[in-house]
């Protein structure tokens, strides 16, 4: 390709990027400002397969990231239903009174309405769903409830740490637990532990696997919630990702800069997403 064409293809990825990043807002909840800041990048794929959103509602909030995979744009398609089921769902479901039965729903609705547009499988993704909810004592910070499927992570950024949430549905641990449970050699899990692929997904029959929250989460002040696909943190060292995350820039810049940066790395780059909520002052 010519100089001027790559100059076009730059510019116009910049130009993306931009449009992208401009969701980052601040919003209020019931008692608690909440700012949030968020961004994607198609990477070096011809298809850009990763959604987000973040709904608001008088009680908290549900923000999804979904993350495609398929035939042509099947994977595009999945990850967008996954999206829109959440949100209608969030909006005409008392989500927050049952959170474990509202991710229930709205995982198993989405993996119905994929195979419903998709009976060869060319369509799927993976996805985690996090809610905050204001607790019902006066003047504590909100309650995180979460469901994952697949390897978009969630962490929380706490003093300067980030903390993974939930261990996700990937080959290396799913040898881990085998593992532990007696089931397969020290040896088979350790030829497995860098095995980083995908064993279950939205949109294929028998779905039923979903990790849920234990116990949820109860946040604190300046902490910040992160969603991100594999494009972010495969694209660069989790330290890395906690200095952008401490250099308190604000959500929707720290947002920008990590995905920039994921954007100046050399070589083939996957679509990289990510999302941040960080919790704010009682309002």
């Amino acid at each position: 390709m010519s100089v001027p064409g790559l100059t076009i293809m730059a510019l116009s990825a910049v130009l993306v990027l931009f449009m992208l990043c401009r969701c980052g807002m601040a919003i209020a909840g019931r008692e608690h400002k909440c700012e949030i800041g968020s961004c994607k990048t198609i990477g070096s794929r011809e298809v850009q397969e990763d959604f987000f959103s973040v709904t608001k509602s008088s009680e908290g909030l549900l923000a999804v990231l979904a993350d495609g995979m398929g035939k042509e744009l099947g994977g595009k398609i999945a990850a967008r239903k996954i999206v829109e089921v959440f949100e209608e769902l969030f909006g005409e479901y008392n989500a927050l009174d049952h959170p474990f039965y509202f991710f229930q729903k709205a995982f198993q609705t989405a993996n119905r309405e994929i195979l419903k547009l998709f009976d060869d499988e060319r369509g799927s993704a993976v996805a985690s769903a996090v809610m905050l909810q204001e607790s019902p004592r006066h003047g504590e910070f909100p309650m995180m409830y979460y469901a994952i499927v697949g390897n978009v992570k969630l962490a929380v950024f706490r003093n300067g740490e980030l903390i993974p949430v939930g261990n996700g549905h990937t080959v290396n641990v799913l040898a881990q637990d085998k593992y532990y449970n007696g089931a397969i050699t020290r040896e088979d899990a350790l030829a497995l532990l860098h095995t980083t692929r995908v064993y279950n997904y939205i949109g294929r029959d028998n779905f039923k696997d979903i990790e849920f929250y234990d116990t949820p989460v109860q946040l604190r002040k300046d902490d910040i919630v992160v969603l991100m696909s594999d494009g972010i943190y495969e694209g660069m060292e989790w330290k890395e990702l906690e200095e952008y995350l401490g250099q308190r820039a604000g959500c929707r810049q720290t947002a920008f800069d990590v995905v920039e940066h994921i954007n100046q790395k050399k070589g083939a780059k996957d679509n990289a997403s990510i999302v941040l909520i960080k919790v704010g002052e009682l309002l």
